[in-house]
């Protein structure tokens, strides 16, 4: 018997300088790699794998975007509060 696990939503606003340029977005990649949960991101109706540097830089997400992070999975839940509180801390990336 399987169960579906729900999807667990949160979101982030960009406040680096810069935006979700490279740097930032190796770090979400790292941080989103580490859970098994499939985990993506929307901005603008666009939608990408948050553990795919590639897509994440398709967005194009400047300062200020909103970014809705949406995961499945058995850690789903901890997967989204992890990439939020990294947004939060700016990807860990001080210029």
């Amino acid at each position: 018997m399987t169960t579906k696990q729900s999807a667990v939503k949160g979101f982030f606003i960009v406040i680096n300088e810069k935006g979700l340029h490279t740097r930032p977005s190796t770090e979400l990649v790292k941080c989103a790699a580490s859970f098994r949960a499939q985990v993506n991101l929307v901005h603008n109706k666009q939608v990408v794998n948050a553990k795919s540097l590639l897509g994440i830089l398709t967005l194009a997400a400047t300062r200020g975007s909103r970014i809705t992070v949406e995961a499945e999975g058995e850690d789903a839940k901890e997967a989204v509060d992890s990439i939020v509180e990294l947004a939060r801390n700016k990807f860990y990336i001080h210029y």
